[in-house]
């Protein structure tokens, strides 16, 4: 099977799990899948509502899975499918995962459509920390960076 259609199947499995979570109130209209050499190793839906967790979104859901199954903080060689664009929180741990690629459906466009609009968080994360939306102080640096000097000197850490 050629990978653009291989991408169709774990794409359109993403988004049965989006319609799937919405028929089944769990949250959002969000599904997600990661793969492994060809298997689905991990998926997800959003679980925002279900759970209380605002994290709970379905990358999160399927990164955490995954790693799990892994028994390891990074997905090197994972493939995940989304149902959507993903805001940025689940691009932000996409990244760390080191996912080694992303495939997605509607777009963040799509998604503020029906009221699911991360435009305010883009334009937040580039904001000055006192011109955020979210009263944000600094305090106690000198302190705080005592544990980053630990890091920096300790012999057996796992680099991430």
């Amino acid at each position: 099977m050629q990978e653009s259609s291989k991408d169709e199947v774990y794409l359109r499995h993403a988004i049965a799990l989006a319609k799937k979570g919405v028929q089944n109130k769990d949250g959002g209209p969000f599904g997600a899948v990661i793969v492994r050499h060809g298997d689905v190793i991990a998926e997800g839906n959003n679980m925002v509502t279900s759970t209380n967790d605002p994290t709970a979104h379905a990358e999160i859901v399927a990164i955490r899975r995954a790693c799990e199954t892994l028994l390891s903080f990074q997905l090197t060689d994972c493939v995940l499918y989304s149902s959507c664009e993903p805001c940025p929180m689940c691009l932000g741990a996409i990244y760390w995962s080191r996912l080694s690629r992303l495939v997605f459906a509607c777009t963040r466009e799509d998604a503020a459509d029906i009221d699911f609009d991360d435009a305010f968080l883009y334009k937040e994360i580039v904001q000055p920390v006192n011109l955020r939306a979210i009263q944000t102080e600094q305090m106690l640096r000198e302190e705080g960076l005592e544990a980053f000097r630990m890091w920096e000197n300790f012999a057996d850490k796992i680099a991430y």
